[in-house]
């Protein structure tokens, strides 16, 4: 390449009264135009969001825009992937080519092609569950010609800060995958966190996401959390160690099925009488992310607290009074987490005959 280079800008530094002498052959009136095609098949979405809740359903939109030079062929391949959280692995989802038609892991059986024209590729995906949540690839291909687009699955829900009966901070990352999960939720990313502190969420203490990263939102600033002179955000400690470093986590939870409610009983209950009690109204006791999802996405309020799954005592108020959390909405800790032989009312999870 170099000395290919040099003869160019050699013969550029070369004067005008010199070409005809060396290039006499030239005809300098002669325009030569270089073009190249453009794509001949490309694919798109008309919104690159869509919003559902879990149990629900949702449409990715992915539309093929095929050149009518290309021969038809009935090999074209259209195939689904999931990115996860850190953009390094894709996770197949669902292809298909012609009649042949395949789904993958936990979507099998519950993805199809919408297939409204020949030209539409758009992905159906039905019963969606929390892990479902996240960005998904559309990529055809057809012969020498492909395209991609990526489409984002959001969820209605609620992002909590949460920590078990050990204490703060000593969780890491796997720890708090499973205990969001035992909380009938997973561990959030930081879009939801975001979105979550777009909404006011303020917490001072420092939570895993599920990109691996560690960060906590911040709205009102002051000296324990950042220091009171630094703006509001969403503080971040950047990408930590997962098996050896312990924060707290960030959960996330949406819809659920059956009813969230707060079992009456003529006397308070200890810990494991709470239990059989709900079981008794042919319930479960409540996991600490149905009630939030009870209190934010149906504005259950309730000022008596009671005990849920893993042990903790709370109640949700979405209508400040006093002796109510009286100055903000919000889901209250009462009383954290309290040793099960202590006292309290109990709080049923979604009654339902699923459980």
């Amino acid at each position: 390449m170099i000395p290919v280079l040099i003869c160019a800008l050699l013969s550029l530094s070369v004067a005008d009264s010199d070409l005809d002498t060396l290039y006499p052959e030239l005809e300098h009136s002669r325009t030569i135009y270089v073009t190249e095609n453009g794509p001949r098949l490309s694919v798109s979405a008309e919104q690159l969001k869509v919003v559902s809740r879990r149990g629900g359903n949702a449409t990715l939109p992915c539309k093929i825009q095929r050149d009518q030079s290309l021969a038809p062929n009935r090999k074209m391949r259209i195939k689904w992937t999931k990115l996860t959280s850190d953009y390094l692995k894709e996770v197949d989802v669902f292809v298909a080519m012609d009649y042949h038609k395949r789904s993958y892991g936990s979507f099998h059986g519950r993805v199809h092609l919408q297939g409204s024209s020949p030209m539409d590729a758009s992905l159906v995906i039905t019963e969606i569950t929390l892990e479902d949540y996240g960005r998904y690839k559309c990529e055809v291909i057809d012969g020498l010609e492909d395209g991609t687009v990526v489409v984002s699955l959001d969820l209605e829900g609620v992002v909590f800060p949460y920590f078990p009966r050990l204490g703060r901070y000593n969780l890491n990352f796997y720890d708090a995958e499973r205990a969001c999960r035992d909380q009938d939720a997973i561990v959030a990313s930081f879009d939801q966190l975001y979105e979550a502190w777009r909404g006011k969420l303020d917490w001072c203490n420092a939570g895993w996401l599920s990109d691996g990263t560690v960060q906590y939102p911040i709205t009102t600033p002051r000296e324990p959390c950042g220091g009171k002179n630094t703006v509001p955000g969403v503080r971040n400690y950047g990408l930590r160690d997962k098996d050896k470093n312990h924060y707290d986590v960030f959960c996330f939870t949406s819809h659920y099925k059956g009813r969230f409610y707060y079992l009456i009983h003529p006397s308070k209950l200890t810990y494991d009488e709470a239990v059989r009690a709900c079981q008794k109204d042919g319930a479960q006791i409540a996991k600490v992310g149905q009630m939030y999802a009870a209190w934010k996405l149906h504005g259950y309020d309730r000022c008596d607290a009671g005990w849920l799954a893993d042990g903790s005592v709370r109640y949700p108020i979405s209508r400040p009074r006093r002796r109510c959390s009286p100055t903000e909405a919000a889901k209250a800790d009462a009383f954290g987490l309290m040793d099960r032989k202590g006292t309290f009312d109990s709080t049923a999870g979604p009654k339902q005959p699923t459980y």
